[in-house]
């Protein structure tokens, strides 16, 4: 577990911009595989719960198994709450010669991926055996599956600050891992359906999205995390110098709950960023209905895929550059207003393709800019909970996105099922059946509440964040001259 890097270092120990290409490129790789398996978890493991997991059980029976699975999963993820910022601590307090954070990418690589496997296969079979013990295993995989990605997600994001101290190189590291990060979960939007019916066809002679298809889909999933994973285990190093090497030993999980509670700016950020996420995950989430069920053109959905990984691959590339040139506060502002135009247009005309078309563009578009920003402004409030505390809670303080976008995920679930039953979106169900109200009850849950909660993250971060590029900037420097002051008083 080695890698290689050129860290030069000044008097002041701020870490110099690191040159290592080979490091950048392990690094942004790993995230490719890690957004694929969210994108799989969060998204379309309900999709598979609600149109394929019980297909052969009893409608009724089926209808109550899918409530009790999706009302599950979202207490399971709001319960990670007060899990996560603990996962952070065990991080935080790892100690090993390959460093903090990269034995959890090389454990977080192949766990998981067996445990997904085990979900979209019915526990290999279980369901149709035994539903009572299917349900019971099914909870105890899912938290374990869910413990796990965690950790994995975790040490991902939270090695940022431990490669280095500066905003602005900071913000590569963060658009390259967005920028994989969004080809991954994109992709995964483009390729499911056709690769799930490919596979049904293959083992069934039924072109449809099947078990099967499923279940080969999630192996897929399962080796790309595994390949994506042990590239940052193996191809990246931590920096263990500067104001990491000088910051107080971390606390026990009791303080890691003090160290958030502590750090107003990352508790304001983490705010705005939970209003957009549920919005997003709650819209996403219902796209593939929207297209089967309310255009009636379910082998248009890769539509929805295709476009964001185009608008990922054209935009996050750009963000650092644009960065240096204007705030974040402003490419804040600017994406949130395209996203309000696009939902705007998804509440006129659902039924129009071209409309919802470019709908998606303008929902789509600012992603990855909201999502860098969002990342970017927690992980400088490092440095700003560490000049308040003098302890540098890295993992602690960058669990609480993930552990955000669980919650996101968890309501997004709970979301999609309820709105799948109540608009009659299951089984066998086709475009033909829905009624004007089954398409009220949908566009209230895709597209009014969501775009009340992306006005509402707007707002909530123009009144609330202070922290950005100079602040960030000037907190650095307070803290290296308190940080010589105490060397030289030693001596």
């Amino acid at each position: 577990m080695s890698g290689s890097t050129t860290q030069h270092t000044e008097t002041t120990g701020r870490p110099q911009p690191t040159r290592n290409t080979g490091q950048k490129i392990a690094y942004a790789f790993g995230n490719l595989g890690q957004a694929a398996f969210y994108n799989t978890m969060s998204t379309f493991f309900i999709t598979f719960v609600t149109t394929a997991l019980f297909i052969d059980v009893d409608k009724t029976l089926a209808k109550r198994l899918i409530a009790v699975i999706t009302g599950l999963v979202v207490v399971i993820r709001i319960a990670e709450i007060f899990l996560d910022p603990l996962l952070g601590n065990l991080v935080d307090n790892t100690n090993t010669r390959w460093g903090r954070f990269r034995p959890w990418q090389f454990i977080g690589g192949i766990v998981p991926g067996i445990l997904l496997i085990m979900v979209f296969t019915g526990l290999f079979g279980l369901v149709d055996v035994n539903t009572g013990v299917f349900m019971v295993l099914f909870v105890i995989v899912f938290i374990l599956l869910d413990v796990i990605y965690s950790l994995r997600d975790i040490s991902y994001w939270g090695m940022i600050p431990a490669i280095s101290s500066d905003s602005h190189e900071r913000s590569t590291y963060t658009a390259l891992g967005a920028f994989t990060g969004s080809i991954g979960y994109n992709g995964v939007t483009v390729i499911v359906v056709p690769v799930v019916s490919w596979f049904t066809w293959k083992f069934t002679g039924q072109w449809e999205q099947g078990r099967t298809g499923w279940a080969a889909f999630a192996i897929i999933i399962a080796v790309l995390g595994l390949l994506t994973a042990w590239s940052v285990a193996f191809g990246t190093r931590e920096n263990q110098g500067g104001l990491r090497a000088k910051a107080e030993a971390n606390g026990n999980p009791i303080e890691a709950f003090k160290a958030i509670a502590q750090n107003d700016q990352l508790l304001w950020v983490a705010l705005s960023y939970l209003l957009y996420s549920v919005a997003n995950v709650a819209t996403t989430g219902v796209l593939f209905y929207q297209f089967k069920y309310v255009l009636g053109a379910p082998d248009s959905f890769s539509i929805a895929g295709i476009i964001p990984v185009i608008t990922g691959l054209g935009t996050t590339p750009l963000y650092p550059v644009l960065n240096r040139r204007i705030p974040r506060r402003w490419l804040y502002t600017a994406g949130m207003a395209l996203m309000i135009v696009g939902y705007t247009l998804f509440i006129i005309a659902p039924m129009n393709l071209p409309v919802v078309i470019v709908a998606l563009i303008l929902f789509y578009l600012p992603a990855q800019t909201i999502q860098m920003t969002a990342i970017l402004s927690m992980t400088d409030s490092i440095e700003y909970g560490q000049l308040k505390t003098g302890k540098r809670n890295e993992a602690v303080t960058l669990s609480v996105r993930p552990m955000l976008d669980k919650i996101a995920g968890a309501l997004s679930n709970g979301i999609v099922g309820f709105v799948v039953v109540a608009a009659g979106m299951v089984g066998n169900a086709t475009a033909a059946d829905m009624t004007a109200a089954n398409i009220r009850t949908f566009k209230t849950c895709a597209y009014y509440l969501p775009l009340a909660g992306i006005v509402a993250s707007l707002v909530v971060f123009l009144l609330t964040v202070k922290i950005d590029e100079n602040m960030h900037a000037h907190i650095v420097e307070q803290l290296e001259g308190r940080l010589a002051s105490e060397e030289a008083d030693k001596q």
